[in-house]
């Protein structure tokens, strides 16, 4: 594991997958669909399709993070034209839950750092409705905890892993690449264009059965820290 220096001056986050349980929301959200529509893939098969449909629709030009999610629900589902179903999952992200060691792991990092940020593949609105969710009160800290900043696809226009996202980002908290350590779950979509544009980066391999390498990978693209959860970051960083 490689040392960090003390150069870092803030800490940015993917958020679905690093900071809320995708997973666990999506699954929510199509369970009591499964008595009418039996062929949306259960388990592991539901975010593997889940991941190939966004990836797809998140492709040039660029749409809202809401239209992502309808044309992937529509994917699930196996409907199309004009139906309210394929509202299910934009409608329920606001009630995706955030890992259990999110709201206690950021309180510690920004005790270290100081400044804690988020680079979401999201809408604004969308967004605001996880953001109390990930800074709820602790035993340890009754007051709520906010991000200091916030850079959405919908701000840029584009989705990650468009280096613009991450640009902006960098424009947003006035530093340089190697004074942010960004912390994600996805390679594909942070470490590999972070560590491209020589941010620090921490791979969060929160899914234990995920290989090193996969689909969209790039060879010799590694992160400066390999975890397997917020908590054991902190303790990795001395926190």
């Amino acid at each position: 594991m490689k040392k960090l220096g003390t150069e870092i001056r803030a800490v940015s986050f993917d958020c679905y997958g690093t900071l809320i349980d995708w997973q666990a929301g999506i699954g929510a959200a199509v369970a009591p669909l499964r008595a009418g529509m039996p062929s949306i893939p259960e388990g592991p098969s539901l975010f593997d399709r889940f991941a190939t449909l966004e990836r797809e629709a998140e492709k040039p030009p660029f749409a809202p993070y809401k239209d992502v999610l309808r044309e992937v629900a529509a994917g699930l589902l196996g409907v199309s034209g004009p139906c309210e179903l394929v509202d299910v999952l934009w409608r329920s992200l606001g009630e995706w839950p955030a890992f259990s060691d999110t709201p206690a792991s950021l309180r510690r990092l920004r005790a270290r750092f100081g400044t804690l940020a988020v680079l979401s593949n999201v809408d604004d609105d969308l967004f605001a409705a996880s953001h109390a969710r990930l800074g709820a009160p602790t035993a340890a800290d009754s007051t709520p905890l906010r991000l200091h900043v916030v850079v959405t696809a919908e701000q840029v226009g584009s989705y990650k892993p468009a280096e613009a996202n991450f640009r902006a980002l960098l424009a947003a908290l006035r530093l340089s690449p190697e004074q942010v350590l960004h912390v994600a779950e996805s390679r594909y979509h942070d470490i590999e264009p972070a560590s491209r544009l020589g941010f620090r980066t921490a791979w969060v391999q929160r899914q234990r059965d995920a290989s090193a390498s996969g689909p969209g990978t790039i060879a010799g693209v590694r992160p400066d820290l390999h975890v397997h959860s917020l908590a054991e970051l902190c303790d990795a960083l001395g926190c």
